[in-house]
């Protein structure tokens, strides 16, 4: 029977694909092996280098070939199941208590720094904002211990500019491990925003001191933090879990490309109404590659009774605070549908080639059932 070929292009590759020249021509100096590592793993995606997947459909005898996806955590057209993963985990871990999203910002003035030392930065970032709640936790009246907190770097605004920030999801209570008493607050009030800004400036400034580095001239004295009541923590697990793994835009805010100009669209926090910029396509390019991060390198991270290592503490928190304990949630294979009849379509080869992109797909050989 003749073979269908299924391609799949993100809007994204297919600008990328048009401008990576001009791109590297404007932007090169700019770019590290991660970004072209990035921008090849974009283009190979869903096409014949990242390998493919023979199906056959019983209803209607036609076989099909459907690329494989490149497995970036940059992709957009990728890791459609690791957000959605990530969350019901998070959410395996939630407490009948309040909760609260703090985050800590950086001045303007040390974006330029912190851009051009990620490596260093971002885990300092973490460190610090981490610290700064801890020491909170255990000087707060009410609490008397160490908090729990799932924290998120974001490194980009809302309309993709360069702005890098801490999100921490903190449940407002704590364990006392040696009287096995559990501490928390019940009102809608954790911490003062500006004193968590000053304990975390004082804390970075000393981490940049400590490693040679001083802050930028005219950096100004008072930070910005912001300590926001969330209820449950449903509605801000979900709002994190939206651009770990996925990239910074959606295919869906990718609101056209014509004549070498891209228009996209992204929520104004203010007003919480769709903006929209139109820029040329080199311009976008580099707006959203910018935020790739650093090889390797974990944008969330779980700390306290949170993390993974202490799976027992939190069991004997849940325990204290008799929280109904659902079963881990099981992800459903989705079902492969045949482009002629909609009949479902059977697996029979797995092919990746040896120019596959990733270090996952190179591992891999061809498969037949």
């Amino acid at each position: 029977m003749p073979i269908h070929r299924r391609p799949l292009m993100s809007s994204l590759a297919a600008i990328l694909r048009e401008h990576q020249t001009d791109l590297i021509r404007d932007y090169g100096a700019r770019m590290q092996t991660v970004h072209h590592r990035a921008i090849e793993h974009i283009l190979a995606c869903h096409t014949p280098q990242c390998g493919e997947i023979h199906s056959h459909c019983q209803d209607c005898q036609q076989d099909t070939v459907q690329y494989c996806s490149c497995g970036d955590r940059f992709c957009p057209a990728c890791q459609h199941n690791t957000n959605s993963d990530w969350l019901a985990r998070q959410q395996q871990k939630l407490l009948p208590v309040n909760y609260y999203m703090v985050t800590f910002t950086v001045p303007r003035q040390l974006r330029h720094f912190i851009w051009h030392h990620q490596a260093w930065a971002y885990p300092v970032l973490f460190d610090c904002a981490v610290a700064t709640l801890q020491s909170f936790f255990v000087r707060d009246k009410k609490l008397q211990g160490q908090p729990g907190l799932t924290a998120v770097l974001h490194t980009h605004a809302r309309n993709l500019d360069y702005h890098p920030h801490v999100h921490l999801i903190v449940p407002a209570g704590s364990l006392n491990k040696h009287r096995n008493l559990w501490r928390e607050k019940n009102s809608k009030y954790l911490f003062k925003a500006d004193n968590l800004a000053k304990v975390f400036r004082a804390k970075l400034v000393h981490a940049l001191t400590q490693a040679g580095y001083h802050l930028p001239y005219q950096c100004p004295k008072k930070w910005n933090a912001d300590c926001a009541f969330v209820g449950s923590g449903q509605s801000a697990l979900t709002y994190l879990a939206r651009y770990l793994y996925r990239g910074v835009i959606s295919e869906d805010n990718i609101l056209s490309y014509q004549q070498g100009m891209v228009t996209f669209r992204y929520k104004k926090s203010s007003t919480k109404q769709y903006q929209r910029i139109t820029e040329p396509a080199v311009d976008f390019l580099w707006r959203v590659l910018q935020h790739v991060l650093p090889k390797g390198f974990r944008r969330t991270r779980d700390y306290g009774f949170l993390h993974g290592n202490a799976k027992q503490t939190l069991l004997r928190i849940q325990l204290l605070l008799k929280v109904k304990l659902a079963p881990p949630p099981s992800r459903k294979l989705s079902k492969k549908c045949c482009p002629h009849c909609q009949g479902q379509l059977q697996i029979i080869r797995v092919k990746y080639l040896e120019q596959a992109t990733t270090p996952q797909q190179r591992v891999q050989v061809t498969r037949t059932n």
